[in-house]
This record gives structure tokens, C-alpha cells and sequence, in this order.
């Protein structure tokens, strides 16, 4: 199946300024006093200010202390189930939690989705429920239960993988559908008062969604998070089928096998920051051959990899990589590597490979539970358009085959586009977190991608607008199995909104254990030189000062640390905490 890669919906209002989604009336002044009639006015929305979208309101429900049915809510708000059309017969599912007037802070946040969307992500609104903020969410423009629960397997049809306009929505558009109509509502609620600034936050697809609002939506979002971002989405895929058919028969690492390659690799490279802390701050500067532990150079040792083994370690390092040109142009593409490769000199990448440190995460997924979940659906579905297709056995990885995927795939679900110059020059802010030790994404990707950026805008300063902050031993928008201790959570939002409102450009976020640092429950990171905390918009932006808040320590079981915008490195300082955020510095 091959579509032409168009815009399947361009409404007019989608390309106005933020500052004229305003309702047409406010809800009546009688209601204003009772947050439960002022929530349930909102249904007579559908034919006033959700008109002009083709969206309705399918039902309001005022939500108190510990009544939500996803999770336990700690503060009251109006929940709203919404739909909106688009296209000729598809509609998009999306849902809005208005906290009450009186505690709002003025914002509207979206959230977006994770793998192959078809749900509202209810944890992620429930995460950032404690901003006060106006939130909302959407199921990405298809349907779960309709498409295998939401999740890829082999030889499965997946409808919305054969529809234009739902797989437009997925990832291109989907954000842009529900964002109009949500501020609309929370506009109503608020006495026709709009939200004053709006942000995006995303991980994972979530990131691959944010990076198409800044390339293809650059007016909708003052502020826009993309963790772990898969923004090129069609190699990312390639890349998990590359590794599956590697690590087949002779070349399979167990869980212990590949946990025993990742010390060693830590053993080698740990203190190459001057701490020994038992992960790998800069893999990049990590010199670490996987060849010798092979039995054949580890002579006499208790345990050495067999030739397959190492070969398909190599590879893993190495990324997929094609005989010949892609003639295709790709972030993720023509990349330094940041370990050994095996690749020969007659090959080019098509996307990078993972850093010394992570192998205890590949046998998670990249052995082969990957492959059948993204890999697989999307060539039976999207490229080839044929259930039986054995890409295992029958991928080849040439040319022809990676522009293919490019063409059929890429075209309609990869965000890998440079052209930022629009969001620039609107003011917008993007921050992007990545882990090193991510068991899905290359973590390299997206500092290739800043690469790209800074070579394509020689002419802008790109740290005045886009930001990416590696995590040492950071998982998938959760922490790695294989680092369990290892601060996760990461105050991207409080420092978005510094950056955004307050011309504070992040020199550095807090990542802490302890889930409070997400909404600016301790302070989220700022200015080196501060010399204290600087507390604007209501939220915590972190200086250098003496560690207020909860940031962490022996004594409350809290680990935090500064995670620091690329190329800065984080150190300790002599006789520093390293369990203490505010005993680090970005150097």
C-alpha cells in the first residue's frame, strides 16, 4: 500500500494565532460559584465554541479528591470527554481535566502517546494533574480495540495502518486536531480568560509527536518537551528487525550474558568523569572493545563471548546499516559512531546504534520482542501490505528495501525534518531528554539530530530555542531496569516554562527519584549562577543555592542529580553528594 504523503486536514483556524482560540461566550455567570454546574455547563459546548472544529462534547463529570477511576487525584477538576471529526468518516477521541478557576494557573498543557497510541495516556494527565494546569489528551486519532489492543504482532491487520487519514493523525497530526478545541473549552471555563501560554510534554511516540508540532505546527505551542523522542520512527523500527536478526540462534545474549558485557563496559569507562558511581556518564568517550571478551582473546578467563556473540554485540553497537546509497537523507543517518563498529567500509548506517553501558537492557526487547511488536506490523502492514511477509528471514537491508521504507513508512510517521526556523522564530522553546541506557532508542539520535539542526540554521543560535539533555544510565521515559536507583524523573516542565515566560534558558534540569521534581515539587533547574532560588510563575526554577525543597540526600532516601544541556557534562564538586542535586555542576 503507498499513499501520497499530503496533509490529510489543514483547517484555517489551526493556522491562527494562539491568541484568537477565545471562546464565544463564557458560562453563566450563575454557575461560576458551583465548580459542579460550571463543569457540567461545558456540555452545551458542542454547539457553541467546539462548532467551528466539527467537535462535540460526549460528557463532563466533576471530579472530587480521590474519585478518579485511573489513579488517585489529590485535588478536584472537571473532567471532559470530547470528540472531534476529521477527514471524511474519522473521529479523534480526546479528553480535558480543567482543575477549578480559583487554583488554576493559567496554562494549558497537552500530553501526548506512547507506542502505537489508540488510548488516552490517563497517566500522563494524572502526572501533571498537580500543575493546576489545564490538561488534555487525546487517543492519537484511532482506536485500540480496534487495532489488536493497541499493540503490533506479526501477521496482524492493523486498520488504521491502511488508512490515510488515521495514520496522518497518529503522529503528524493528531496533537494539532485535539489542542484548538481543548483550549476552547477550558477558555469557556475560565470566563473567556485563554490559557496565557501552552506547552507540549511527550515521550517516546509522545517525543516523535512533539518534534511534529515544532516542524509542522510551529504556532500551536509556546513550549514543547520530547523525551526519548522516536522522531525517526521508520528506521527506529528497521533498527529493532536489524537487531532481532542478529541476535538469532549462535548470536542470542541472555539477560546474564548481556548483564556481564554492561560491567565490564562500566568497569572500563566509569571513572573516565573522575567518579566512580557505576554508570557510564559520557559513553561517547568510551573506548570499550565488546572483542575482548571473545573466547578467543579471553584465554584462561572464567567466561569470554563466542565469535557469534561478539558479531552480533558489534552490530548492536554498530546500528543497521545498507550495502550501497540509501540516497535518502536522514537524521538518524551517516552518524559518529560511539562505540566499535562492524560495519564495513562499503555500508552506511541508517541509524545508530546503542552505547557501552546499556546491554542489560537488549534482551528486553531488542532480541526479538521488539521486532514483532513494531518492526513486523508496520512492513506486513504499511510497506509491503502483505500479512505473510517474513522480514526475519526476508529483509535484506538494501538500498531498494531501506528507500522503500522511507517512502511507504517514513514519509508518513518519521519527523525528521530541520526545519525549525517558523518555531524560532515565534518565541517556541524545545527541550529533549534522552537516555543513554534507553532499551529502544539509539541514544545518540537525537544529538545527530541537533547536529543537523545547527548545519541547516547557521544562522540562528540553536541553544537559544532547542536543548537536549542526556540521562547517564536513564531508561525509556522510565528508569532502566538494569539502574534502578538512578534518578528518573526529570523537572523538564518547570524549567520549559522558566525558558518560555522568563527568558531563563535551562543550564540545567534536576532529575531526581522522587516524582515531585515533575510539577516543581523541589527545584527544577536554571541559572549555575543564581546563588539561590528563583521562584517565578509558580513554579521552583533551581539556582545554585544550598539545596531547599526535598532534592534529595542520605537522609531522605531521595537521589537527585543536574542533568546538563549538551555538550556539558555533569561532575560532582570536590567533596560533594553525588545523591545531591545541588552538589553538582554543568561543566
Amino acid at each position: 500500500m503507498l499513499f501520497s504523503p499530503l496533509l490529510v486536514f489543514q483547517p484555517a483556524a489551526l493556522l491562527l494565532p494562539l491568541a484568537q482560540f477565545t471562546a464565544a461566550s463564557p458560562i453563566a455567570a450563575a454557575a461560576a460559584a458551583d465548580p459542579r454546574a460550571q463543569c457540567s455547563a461545558l456540555q452545551q459546548q458542542s454547539g457553541g465554541v467546539l462548532a467551528e472544529f466539527d467537535a462535540v462534547v460526549d460528557g463532563t463529570q466533576y471530579v472530587e479528591v480521590g474519585e478518579l477511576d485511573v489513579g488517585p487525584n489529590a485535588s478536584p477538576f472537571c473532567r471532559v470527554w470530547a470528540r472531534r471529526s476529521y477527514a471524511l468518516n474519522d473521529s479523534l477521541q480526546f479528553e480535558v481535566w480543567l482543575p477549578d478557576q480559583g487554583v488554576w494557573d493559567g496554562r494549558f498543557v497537552a500530553v501526548g502517546n506512547g507506542g502505537m497510541a489508540g488510548t488516552i495516556d490517563h497517566s500522563a494527565l494524572l502526572r501533571y494533574l498537580p500543575t493546576h494546569s489545564a490538561l488534555a489528551g487525546s487517543n492519537g486519532g484511532h482506536l485500540a480495540q480496534d487495532n489488536n489492543n493497541g499493540t503490533g504482532a506479526p501477521s496482524t491487520y492493523l486498520p488504521y495502518l491502511h488508512s490515510s487519514a488515521q495514520l496522518s493523525a497518529w503522529i503528524h497530526d493528531s496533537v494539532a486536531l485535539f489542542t484548538p478545541p481543548a483550549r476552547a473549552l477550558a477558555t469557556a471555563l475560565y470566563a473567556a480568560t485563554p490559557p496565557h501560554h501552552s506547552y507540549f510534554v511527550g515521550c517516546s511516540t509522545g517525543g516523535a509527536q512533539g518534534f511534529a508540532l515544532a516542524q509542522r505546527w510551529p504556532a500551536l505551542f509556546d513550549g514543547i518537551y520530547a523525551g526519548c523522542p522516536g522522531f525517526a520512527y521508520a528506521r527506529l523500527a528497521l533498527s529493532f528487525l536489524w537487531n532481532a536478526q542478529r541476535t538469532r540462534g549462535d548470536g542470542y545474549l541472555s539477560p546474564e550474558t548481556a548483564t556481564w558485557v554492561r560491567d565490564n563496559a562500566v568497569r572500563k569507562c566509569d571513572g573516565l568523569d573522575g567518579l566512580v558511581d557505576g554508570v557510564v556518564e559520557n559513553p561517547l568517550a568510551c573506548k570499550f572493545d565488546v572483542a575482548a571478551l571473545g573466547c578467543d582473546r579471553a584465554k584462561g578467563a572464567e567466561r569470554c563471548l563466542t565469535p557469534a556473540q561478539v558479531a552480533a554485540a558489534q552490530a548492536i553497537y554498530a546500528g543497521p546499516s545498507v550495502q550501497g546509497s540509501t540516497n535518502t537523507t536522514s537524521s538518524s543517518s551517516s552518524s559518529p559512531s560511539s562505540s566499535p563498529s562492524s560495519s564495513s567500509s562499503s555500508s552506511t548506517q541508517i541509524y545508530p546504534g546503542f552505547a557501552p553501558g546499556s546491554e542489560a537492557e537488549w534482551p528486553s526487547g531488542q532480541e526479538g520482542s521488539l521486532a514483532n511488536e513494531f518492526a513486523l506490523p508496520l512492513l506486513q502492514n504499511l510497506v509491503y501490505d502483505d500479512l505473510s511477509y517474513d522480514a526475519l528471514n526476508g529483509f535484506g537491508w538494501s538500498a531498494a528495501e531501506i528507500a522503500d521504507v522511507d517512502v511507504r513508512a517514513g514519509a508518513w510517521i518519521s519527523e525528521e525534518s530541520v526545519n525549525l526556523e517558523e518555531f524560532s522564530a515565534r518565541g517556541g522553546k524545545m527541550l529533549v531528554s534522552q537516555g543513554w541506557a534507553d532499551p529502544y532508542n539509539a541514544p545518540t539520535a537525537p544529538l545527530l539530530y541537533l547536529s543537523r539542526l545547527a548545519a541547516a540554521l547557521p544562522h540562528l543560535s540553536i541553544s537559544d530555542f532547542f536543548a537536549v539533555f542526556m540521562v547517564p544510565g536513564g531508561g525509556h521515559c522510565n528508569p532502566a531496569p538494569s539502574y534502578p536507583t538512578l534518578p528518573a524523573q526529570h523537572a523538564v516542565l518547570p524549567a520549559l516554562e522558566a525558558w518560555v515566560e522568563h527568558g531563563v534558558a535551562p543550564e540545567y534540569v534536576v532529575s531526581s527519584t522522587d516524582e515531585g521534581v515533575l510539577t516543581g515539587g523541589e527545584d527544577a533547574g536554571g541559572d549555575e549562577d543564581a546563588g539561590g532560588d528563583e521562584v517565578t510563575g509558580g513554579r521552583t526554577v533551581g539556582g545554585g543555592g544550598n539545596g531547599g525543597g526535598n532534592g534529595g540526600g542520605n537522609a531522605t532516601g531521595v537521589r537527585s542529580r543536574k542533568l546538563c544541556p549538551w555538550p556539558k557534562q555533569g561532575v560532582v564538586v570536590p567533596g560533594g553528594d553525588l545523591t545531591r542535586w545541588w552538589d553538582w555542576r554543568c561543566v
